[in-house]
C-alpha cells in the first residue's frame, strides 16, 4: 500500500520536520529577499545548515552525513518550499553528493562528502551548454587525457550553484566520435584552479537568489583520478541511473509548493470579504478550493509512492 512505510515513520519525521522548520524560519527565510538582490546565498547559511545536519540527510554518517533516510531528505526540501526559500540550492548540492556516493572511489568519498555535509564545500553539476541542453550527447566540452591529467576546454551555462560551487560534477566528452558512449563525468575542484572562470550570474524570471551562472574552462587540468567510475564513457549511464533520485526531489518540491499554495489561498479566502461576507462562504469559492485540494492530495499520494520506491530501490529511470 502506497505510503505505508512513510506512515510508520510519521512520528520520527514529524519531530525532524519541526526542527527543520525552526531552522528554515530562523536562519534562511529572513534573508531570502536580500539573497535575491545579491543573486546568491551567503556561505554562512551553508555552514549553519551543515551544522544542523540538513545538507546530506540521507548520506551515511561515515561520510559526514546524517545517516537518515530519503524521507528525511524530502522533509528538508518540503520545508524549504513551505517557507518559499528558493535561493538555497540544496537540491543540486545533494545530487552531486549522490554521484559521489554511488560512483566515487573510497578516498574521494572521504575527502569530499564530509566537507559537503558541513557546508564547507558547495556542489554543482554542469550539464547544459550554449548549444546543448537536454541533448547530453551533444555536449562539446572536451576532456583530453594527457598523462595523469585531463585537459578540459569548453563552457557551461544555466548552472545552479555555479557562482559558489567549490566542487563541480562536470559532463564532458572524452570521445567525440562515440556519441553517448563518449560522455564522461569529471569531478572538478574549482578553488584557485588555473583556467577556470565563473562568468555572470544569470538574471531569471524567478529564483533570483539562486546563483545560476556561466562557467568557462580554458585548458583546465584535472587529475585523471577524478574521473567518476574510473573508466571513460560511463557518464551517460551514470546520469540516467541518477534520474530516480533527482526527479523525485524535484517532485517533492513541486508538490510541497502546491500544498502550501492551497493553504495560503484558504487562509486568504477566510480573511477577504466581498458582498458582506468572507469569500470562503461563497459556494463557487468552495467548489474551486475543493478542486485544488483534491489535485494536491492526488499528487501527494502519487509522490509518497514514488518516495517509497526510491527508498526501496525499485524506482527506475523510465518511471522517473
Amino acid at each position: 500500500m502506497a505510503g505505508q512505510r512513510l506512515r510508520a515513520m510519521a512520528e520520527e519525521l514529524s519531530a525532524f520536520r519541526d526542527a527543520v522548520r525552526r531552522f528554515v524560519e530562523a536562519e534562511l527565510a529572513p534573508h531570502e529577499a536580500r539573497w535575491g538582490r545579491q543573486q546568491h546565498v551567503d556561505r554562512e547559511a551553508w555552514r549553519k545548515a551543515g551544522e544542523m545536519g540538513l545538507l546530506l540527510a540521507d548520506v551515511p554518517e561515515q561520510y559526514g552525513g546524517a545517516g537518515a533516510s530519503f524521507a528525511h531528505e524530502c522533509v528538508v526540501f518540503e520545508e524549504l518550499q513551505r517557507a518559499n526559500v528558493t535561493s538555497f540550492g540544496k537540491h543540486v548540492h545533494s545530487i552531486v553528493a549522490h554521484y559521489l556516493l554511488d560512483y566515487a572511489a573510497e578516498e574521494q568519498k572521504t575527502r569530499w562528502l564530509p566537507r559537503m555535509a558541513a557546508g564547507e564545500m558547495i556542489g554543482a553539476i554542469a550539464m547544459s551548454e550554449p548549444g546543448a541542453g537536454s541533448d547530453l550527447q551533444g555536449v562539446r566540452t572536451r576532456a583530453v587525457r594527457q598523462g595523469d591529467e585531463y585537459v578540459v576546454n569548453g563552457s557551461k551555462t544555466f548552472i545552479s550553484n555555479g557562482y559558489l560551487a567549490d566542487l563541480i560534477c562536470l559532463v564532458v566528452k572524452t570521445d567525440p566520435a562515440a556519441g553517448a558512449r563518449g560522455v564522461s563525468l569529471l569531478m572538478v575542484e574549482t578553488r584557485d584552479l588555473p583556467g577556470f572562470r565563473c562568468g555572470r550570474i544569470l538574471d531569471k524570471v524567478g529564483m533570483h537568489g539562486q546563483d545560476t551562472a556561466e562557467l568557462y574552462f580554458d585548458d583546465v587540468r584535472v587529475p585523471a583520478a577524478n574521473l567518476l567510475g574510473g573508466e571513460e564513457g560511463r557518464g551517460f549511464t551514470q546520469l540516467m541511473q541518477q534520474l530516480p533520485w533527482e526527479r523525485t526531489i524535484v517532485a517533492v518540491a513541486a508538490v510541497a509548493a502546491i500544498e502550501r499554495a492551497v493553504e495560503l489561498t484558504v487562509e486568504y479566502t477566510k480573511e477577504r470579504k466581498a458582498f458582506g461576507k468572507p469569500l470562503i462562504e461563497m459556494q463557487n469559492t468552495r467548489f474551486k478550493l475543493a478542486e485544488c485540494r483534491t489535485t494536491a492530495q492526488v499528487a501527494r499520494v502519487f509522490l509518497d509512492d514514488c518516495i517509497e520506491r526510491v527508498m526501496d530501490g525499485t524506482m527506475d529511470a523510465a518511471t522517473a
